[in-house]
């Protein structure tokens, strides 16, 4: 292999030199710095640099493109990029990478799931919403040029006129951006998270939208967790939202109620709306929980103890924690919130969600003939809904 001489040379080479070179080899300027004569004839450059303490080549592209003075001129920026920690090879692959328009990402988001749901209706909703609402202004962009303000421009127009479409395009922009980032098309947080502060506060909507939407709730345990109000009652709350029950289900619930070897909670059918008995499959976290909370029980007296002796916690305490978190929701929505999440991620059929919420059978001919309570069907949701409630959550702003 052709060299020239020197262990250290320094700008060996020159334009004349360059040209009458014709044997296979590669050829040192100097500094790194390296001319490749192919066995084809071809010409190309070469740098040899220490990246991160390790020896790595690099490619600075062919003679006919980059000339010697060019070729000098990267290898000296690259050189310097290594020398403060930098990896100018990890930036030239990324510099190539062909990055997805949000338009592309949100379809390839959709094709991905709309194989895990059953919902016709909702697997054509989740790509409409964006096509009508968020296409128009951010569908051409590039998935990783997309910022805060940008989504923004999207739900500005519809955050007051349609409050509920708005929050599902909202939910849905940011899925998008949290595939893109888990593929590689993106760094830091998801530009969803902050538009909250920009947009109008929905005082009138607060009313009439009393639910938390589904992806915040994993988010609102960890604060309940970390508020100020006192342990039997954000230990009431919890179970309560883990187990998707009525507020006086709750606050009522008696020790004697739950087998925990059996991993169910019995609700006796006087304190049911329905007047049915209900059987609730109690999942590992609700099973803390009441471990937890027998330790304030007395004896024969209720699950979450009020202040007075024999008496349960007040049917307005979730209120007060909700108030104290500056929070327009009620504890009843997060039963929508369960139904919503149901419906919109799991492939659980309607009538096996609607028994885990102990909502009656409307069809008097079905519920004639309905005689089981779908049990196990509804042990496999809560446990998806545990694991929904207790995943990292992805802290988006409340409006």
């Amino acid at each position: 292999m052709g060299k020239l001489a020197g262990k250290h040379p320094e700008k060996a080479l020159s334009a004349l030199k360059i040209k009458h070179l014709t044997t296979p080899g590669r050829y040192a300027d100097g500094n790194g710095l390296y001319l490749v004569v192919d066995p084809s004839g071809a010409k190309r450059w070469m740098l040899r640099l220490t990246i991160q303490g390790k020896r790595s080549d690099m490619g600075l592209g062919s003679l006919s493109l980059v000339t010697l003075a060019d070729a000098r001129e990267k290898a000296l920026e690259y050189r310097k990029a290594a020398r403060q920690g930098e990896d100018p090879l990890a930036a030239k692959r990324q510099a190539k990478r062909v990055y997805p328009t949000f338009e592309k990402a949100a379809q390839t988001v959709h094709a991905d799931h709309k194989l895990a749901w059953k919902n016709d209706k909702h697997i054509q909703q989740w790509i409409n919403t964006l096509t009508e609402y968020a296409f128009p202004i951010i569908g051409e962009m590039r998935i990783d040029r997309i910022d805060t303000p940008d989504v923004l421009r999207v739900l500005s127009p519809i955050w007051l006129s349609k409050p509920e479409t708005a929050r599902r395009v909202r939910q849905r922009i940011a899925s998008v951006f949290d595939w893109a980032k888990a593929s590689g098309f993106r760094e830091g947080d998801n530009p969803v998270e902050g538009v909250g502060r920009g947009l109008p506060k929905q005082t009138k909507q607060v009313k009439h939208h009393e639910a938390l939407p589904f992806g915040e709730v994993p988010d609102f345990l960890v604060k309940l967790r970390a508020s100020n109000s006192n342990l039997i009652s954000k230990l009431a709350f919890e179970l309560l939202i883990l187990t998707a029950t009525r507020t006086s289900e709750t606050i009522l619930a008696r020790p004697g109620e739950f087998d925990l070897k059996k991993k169910v909670w019995v609700v006796p059918a006087e304190r049911m709306k329905t007047k049915r008995e209900h059987r609730i499959p109690l999942v590992d976290r609700a099973i803390k929980i009441i471990e937890e909370a027998h330790e304030f029980s007395y004896d024969g007296g209720y699950l979450f103890p009020g202040q007075k002796r024999g008496k349960p916690l007040s049917n307005m305490v979730f209120l007060k924690i909700l108030r104290s978190m500056e929070l327009g929701v009620t504890a009843h929505g997060f039963r929508s919130s369960f139904r919503d999440w149901a419906a919109e991620t799991t492939n659980q059929p309607r009538d096996v969600v609607e028994m885990a919420l102990a909502h009656a059978i409307e069809n008097k001919v079905e519920a004639a003939y309905r005689r089981g309570d779908l049990f196990v069907k509804r042990r496999e949701l809560m446990i998806e809904w545990e694991k929904h409630l207790l995943q990292q959550p992805e802290v988006m702003p409340h409006d």
